[in-house]
């Protein structure tokens, strides 16, 4: 079943991206779509090796890195144009404005549009390799390659565009608008789309460890609505007087990444996601089974372990194992373990089963 999913998949992406290539060198003509395709390019080696690098202590499969990219540069980038151009001809007519059509559009419209479709590929992520999902460095990584694949794609079509308005005015290298684009999104701002979707991974990341149905939906939809607000407000920046785009860009946009670049960081350096800790206890206080109910005897209850005199053994003989089904380093059928739910492994956390 997996695998006609699988090959489903790759078909529609191949269809998405012939006719995203097709919409894209429409609009830009075939001189616009090439040299927005050579401008476009030039920051994706870079971001692929920083998302690569977070991910080298507990690589993902490549297969999946480039789903997911070719998921944001074809079919997500064909969802948010056709939307979007919907949207705002809808608005344009609806106002008889065409210029507040263009600001309504990508304030309120285009974050949204851009952000599902976007979130479509980490639900798919979620849902048939949930097992991925053990950390936040995952998160960022699946995340930061479907972004760059959007981005990818979105930087053609204005970069493009840009170049076919200096051919009709003639204006020099250094005035032109295709520089000033290019700086803009290429130069200053390559993280931007990396960053808005960030938090919906982050939101999928703690929806794996989480306990209840609530929890599991609500959290990557809370990261979703970050993830939009987030982009809304960086799409208004230019609104906001002449000097807005650089204000929010200064105490926004930079302070943001810095953080998540930390906290990426600080994850790959600890080999083990931020927060689950505090959520596995949550589990464990809150629930005699934790977030997978079920009853079954701790194959290690009173296994010998170094705890320091007066310590409280925390596997008594009886116990109630908390996470029943979980692969353990020593369990002896690891091919056994369920499928069809995003679990941790208690092998990728330390100590999570009291013991080095």
């Amino acid at each position: 079943m997996f695998r006609v999913l699988s090959r489903a998949s790759i078909g529609l992406l191949a269809v998405a991206g012939v006719l995203i290539l097709a919409l894209v060198r429409e609009q830009t003509g075939t001189q616009g779509f090439l040299v927005g395709l050579g401008l476009a390019v030039l920051p994706v080696p870079p971001l692929m090796a920083v998302f690569h690098w977070l991910d080298r202590t507990k690589p993902g499969p490549w297969p999946q890195h480039l789903f997911v990219f070719a998921w944001g540069a074809c079919a997500a980038a064909l969802i948010a144009i056709v939307a979007n151009s919907f949207a705002t001809r809808w608005i344009a007519a609806a106002t008889l404005d065409p210029r507040d059509a263009d600001q309504l559009g990508s304030i309120a419209i285009a974050p949204v549009v851009e952000e599902c479709a976007k979130a479509a590929a980490l639900l798919l992520v979620f849902l048939f390799r949930g097992r991925r999902f053990t950390g936040i460095t995952d998160a960022i990584v699946v995340a930061g390659f479907t972004a760059t694949g959007f981005a990818f794609t979105e930087n053609i079509l204005y970069l493009g565009n840009a170049f076919g308005e200096d051919l009709g005015s003639g204006t020099s290298l250094l005035d032109s608008v295709t520089a000033a684009t290019f700086f803009v999104r290429v130069v200053m701002s390559p993280f931007a789309h990396p960053l808005f979707t960030v938090w919906t991974g982050l939101g999928f990341c703690w929806a794996a460890f989480a306990a209840g149905r609530w929890r599991r939906t609500g959290l990557p939809l809370a990261g979703l609505a970050l993830a939009m607000a987030t982009h809304a407000l960086w799409n208004s920046s230019s609104e906001f007087g002449e000097y807005g785009f650089y204000v929010v860009y200064a105490t926004v946009m930079v302070p943001v990444f810095g953080v998540l670049a930390w906290l990426g960081v600080r994850a790959r350096g600890r080999r083990e996601p931020l927060f689950v800790p505090a959520m596995r206890d949550a589990a464990y206080a809150g629930s005699a089974a934790g977030p997978y109910a079920a009853a079954a005897v701790d194959p290690y209850a009173g296994a010998a372990a170094p705890h320091p005199p007066g310590a409280v053994d925390p596997y008594p003989p009886g116990a109630v194992d908390p996470y029943p089904g979980v692969v353990r380093p020593s369990d002896p059928c690891p091919a056994a373990m369920p499928a069809g739910r995003p679990s941790l492994r208690r092998s990728a956390l330390p100590g999570a089963d009291g013991r080095p």
